[in-house]
This record gives C-alpha cells, structure tokens and sequence, in this order.
C-alpha cells in the first residue's frame, strides 16, 4: 500500500530529478519497502518534455545498478501539489520556483532535497548538465544518500 508520494524537482527533468526517481525507487525496492512509495520528477520548465533522461545520467546509473532508461521529462503540474506528500527541489532557485507556484496551504509539502542528506554539507545538487562525467558520480554520491535517509525517516513514520 503507498504510504509516501514523492516528486523530485530540477530544471528540464533530464538529469537530476530523474536520477534520484529512479534511485530512490531502486533503493526502496532494495529495502523491501518499494510497495510504500510513489516516486516521480517533473522540471520547472517545459525545455525538454517528453525526452528521456540525458544520456550520462542514464549511464551513470546503469553502473550503480539503477534504470532510468523508461522515464520521460514533464513539467510540474498544479495537481502535484496535491497528489504528493513532498515536492523536493534539487536546489534553492527550483525551490523558490516551487513555493512561487504552490499554494499557500500546501507549501508544508515543499523542501530541499539535500535536507535528507548525512554524508554531504551540500544543500544543493550540483547540474552536472555542462560538465563531465565525473559531475554524474558526483550527482549519485549525492543522491544515494538522501534518497537513502529519506526512505528510512518516511518509513519509520
């Protein structure tokens, strides 16, 4: 039965949003509480709907055992502020974007995605969009483990 409805927010969809979708629902499914979650990710802009993740991202994190080869960019809709428990922004201006376009009664719903993270000081994730590879790793590091501490804090709830 799902418990936690969580959508992940970047720019375009194709990079990080995607990515911690589909990490968060490989580590879910890995701690055996897959069936207690929705996860997706929408952009704040309409740049690349209907696309799949960038191709690095894909890559990426294939390696580390995650798929994200059947996801397709959208843009934030005004229902997902209702559907979704928690609208998590990869970084502050995707959250300012956010509680600009969230009524007032839902913005409890809103955060950085970061906040979840115990291994990293960052409160943002990096757009590895314009770098290389190593941006990627970097953007998984980041991701796994406040996908990791999210799921554990939701699930002891």
């Amino acid at each position: 039965m799902i418990r936690h409805r969580v959508l992940f927010v970047c720019t375009g969809n194709i990079c990080r949003s995607p990515t911690a979708e589909g990490v968060a629902r490989g580590i879910a499914e890995r701690m055996g509480v897959g069936d207690q979650f929705e996860f997706d990710s929408a952009a704040t802009h309409d740049y690349h709907v209907g696309d799949p993740p960038d191709a690095r991202s894909i890559n990426a994190a294939q390696v580390r055992g995650y798929d994200l080869s059947g996801l397709r960019a959208r843009r934030v809709s005004d229902f997902d502020f209702i559907r979704f428990d928690h609208l998590l922004a990869m970084d502050c201006g995707h959250l300012a974007w956010l509680e600009r376009a969230c009524p007032d009664v839902r913005r409890h719903k809103l955060g950085l995605f970061l906040a979840y993270a115990e291994r990293f000081e960052e409160d943002e994730v990096p757009d590895p969009y314009y770098g290389g590879a190593q941006g990627f790793e970097r953007v998984l590091d980041l991701i796994e483990d406040a996908a990791s501490q999210l799921i554990l804090r939701l699930t002891k709830k």
